[in-house]
């Protein structure tokens, strides 16, 4: 029986890869949309000082104590905006993937006629086309995870009609035609996205020629979707996998939302195993080419032939948490499209996500092979 290799060989081999392939990734093209959001990241005052020091909420559960303790009263909270930034988990994908030094193109909603300002850097290092007006999310962060409080009206206008005439219907069959990599993320907060899914998979995909690209789909916290919107989303990934390799992307609760919806079995804890098990019965049941599930503290995917595991190298205290699951998905599509083996791939996922939240920063590839190499044990 083969031994599996240790943590610290998949970070070494990890590593080794990836600063191998520094003169190949610029030939590689990704091509990601559809969203758009000016992220106003945010603490919650808890107590504030005569000079000027203040004490935050530390965690969503003391935040609910302060909530439920107003009911039938009233309550005011100070908000401290700590950074202003671009956002959207294909922004925010698309901008550590272009770090990465990827060929990166993006579209969605990041300012129409004219760029909004929090792109600008974006646009410096990613061609950017824009056909509507940014989101706007409010991300309440505290130490063991955010509340994202979002104002989506400009998300209706990330519609099929607007994206074939501002972006051009030729030039997106040129750009999916050149891709290695396609992403099309966040489905629940854009509500018609669902329409230019079927148009991409009735009449873009099927006149793709030569080998087969690699789609990865993040649905993004489908709680306010319908079970039965969700189903049909989950149909059309089926669909997708006829023409392309599709990886899923979930965090543990998306997870088990779509387990809810397909009547399979979820979980509720981030054991390694568990995640793989269950990324298992989701690929399965539908149909796509890989499941990937990463909480915090661990990752877990599964293809049709194998699955893995990988423990992430948590911090209890981030520099920030908004946008670590985005960087996740930048790093194990990476490793996917650089033909990294499963447990690598989870490796080099963890490590982008990892290097993220304790820099606030984007890693390169230089620095992410660097993080790889001597990647931190999981705390606590």
């Amino acid at each position: 029986m083969a031994v599996s290799p240790s943590r610290t060989e998949i970070c070494k081999s990890t590593s080794h890869k990836l600063a191998e392939s520094r003169a190949r990734l610029p030939q590689l093209k990704a091509m990601i949309g559809l969203d758009g959001f000016v992220d106003e990241i945010i603490a919650v005052v808890d107590k504030r000082h005569v000079d000027g020091r203040f004490e935050p909420v530390r965690t969503i559960a003391a935040m609910a104590d302060k909530i439920r303790a107003a009911a039938g009263e009233s309550a005011n909270y100070e908000l401290i905006v700590t950074r202003r930034k671009l956002g959207g988990n294909g922004p925010i994908m698309a901008n550590a993937l272009a770090c990465l030094c990827l060929d990166v193109t993006y579209i969605g909603n990041l300012g129409y006629p004219d760029l909004h300002l929090a792109f600008r850097e974006f646009a410096s290092r990613a061609r950017v086309i824009s056909i509507a007006e940014p989101g706007h999310t409010d991300a309440l962060e505290f130490e063991d995870g955010k509340l994202m409080l979002g104002k989506h009206e400009s998300l209706h206008e990330v519609n099929l009609e607007n994206l074939l005439e501002r972006a051009g219907r030729d030039e997106l069959q040129r750009l999916f035609q050149g891709a290695t990599l396609i992403g099309l993320v966040n489905w629940t907060m854009l509500p018609r996205m669902g329409e230019i899914w079927d148009h991409l998979v009735g009449d873009v995909f099927p006149r793709l020629e030569g080998g087969r690209r690699t789609l990865f789909v993040d649905l993004a916290d489908p709680e306010m979707r319908t079970p039965e919107d969700l189903g049909s989303a989950l149909a059309l990934l089926t669909r997708f996998q006829e023409h392309v390799d599709v990886i899923l992307g979930l965090n543990l609760k998306e997870a088990g939302q779509i387990a809810a919806v397909l009547g399979v079995p979820g979980q509720s804890d981030d054991d390694a195993k568990k995640l793989a098990d269950l990324a298992a019965t989701l690929r399965e049941a539908i149909q796509v080419g890989c499941v990937v599930i990463h909480p915090r503290r661990a990752a877990a995917a599964a293809t049709a032939s194998e699955t893995a595991r990988f423990p992430g190298p948590f911090v209890k205290q981030p520099k920030i948490s908004t946008g670590a699951g985005d960087h996740f998905n930048a790093g194990f599509c990476l490793g996917r499209i650089l033909g990294l083996s499963l447990e690598e791939s989870l490796c080099a996922g963890v490590s982008t996500s990892g290097y993220y939240v304790r820099s606030a920063r984007s890693p390169t590839l230089a620095e992410l092979a660097g993080f790889v190499a001597e990647l931190p044990p999981p705390e606590g």
